[in-house]
């Protein structure tokens, strides 16, 4: 079992340690919009004394449509990485979809983060253990819980036990996922857990050429998620989710994050032990 994973020399994510959240908009649409968004997340984790990973996608390789916005691109979305890092000192993660392009990404991310889609992807999964970085695996929208286990153990025959494992609902007949709770003490069993709160209420390709969501249901989940002991949050979080030009119908607004954090923290605080056991 791997019990806590280093992010970035000052995070960890593990039994016993505090609540982490990862967080940012689905895909980098300019660097304006990114720097506004790492300063709201600096300044709440300041706040709040939240560790925080600022997370956005370069490339959204699995869009529903051909035509839909996939990202600013390999080079301009790792210098963007590079200068929220830099700029706001936040820890940062982005997706990779191919084993070719890992080495590159671990020279500038914090956390290597395998798509729900690519999760079996053996090539993948190991070429990202053999950075040395963390390495966050989004459990597929068709895997049992349990079975993850396999993932996890590809990326350790490089020698890298750095692994988290991330909840995202399981499909549940066309257009509609749902989230089994026991999954998270299931995974948790094998190495920290994340919740994704907001890719759960996804309805994939549920408007057509786009996915659909239900943003109303991510602070529900996301209780019910820290009550069964998650360590980590997973939010997609944009200033106007109306307008953001890949998954705003399950985004936050920024508005909405704060009230949602603060009560989870409480709740987390209320379980005590039995809350980051």
């Amino acid at each position: 079992m791997i019990r806590e994973v280093a992010i970035g020399g000052r995070i960890r994510i593990g039994s016993g340690y505090p609540l982490v959240l990862i967080a940012g908009p689905c895909v980098l649409e300019s660097e304006a919009l990114s720097f506004d968004v790492a300063a709201f997340l600096a300044d709440l984790s300041r706040r709040l004394a939240l560790p925080v990973v600022f997370k956005g996608s370069f490339d959204k390789a699995n869009r529903s449509a051909a035509a839909s916005y996939r990202g600013p691109g390999e080079d301009d979305g790792l210098r963007i990485l590079a200068a929220v890092k830099q700029r706001f000192g936040l820890a940062v993660t982005t997706d990779v979809h191919a084993a070719d392009q890992v080495r590159r990404v671990a020279d500038v991310v914090d956390l290597l983060q395998i798509p729900a889609f690519l999760c079996r992807q053996t090539d993948l999964l190991t070429a990202a253990g053999r950075t040395g970085r963390p390495v966050n695996i989004k459990k597929g929208q068709f895997m049992a819980p349990e079975d993850m286990k396999h993932a996890v153990d590809k990326v350790a025959t490089t020698g890298n036990a750095a692994v988290l494992l991330t909840e995202r609902g399981t499909t549940f007949g066309y257009h509609n996922l749902v989230v089994d709770f026991r999954g998270l003490p299931l995974m948790r069993a094998i190495c920290p857990v994340v919740f994704d709160a907001t890719h759960s209420v996804q309805r994939p390709g549920g408007a057509g050429t786009v996915s659909a969501g239900d943003r109303e249901f991510v602070a529900p989940l996301a209780r019910a998620a820290v009550a069964a002991g998650t360590d980590a949050l997973f939010l997609e979080i944009h200033p106007d989710p109306d307008r953001a030009r890949s998954d705003g119908p399950n985004s936050l607004p920024l508005t909405a994050v704060e009230p949602l954090l603060r009560a989870l923290l409480a709740l987390r605080d209320a379980m005590g032990e039995e809350g980051a056991a």
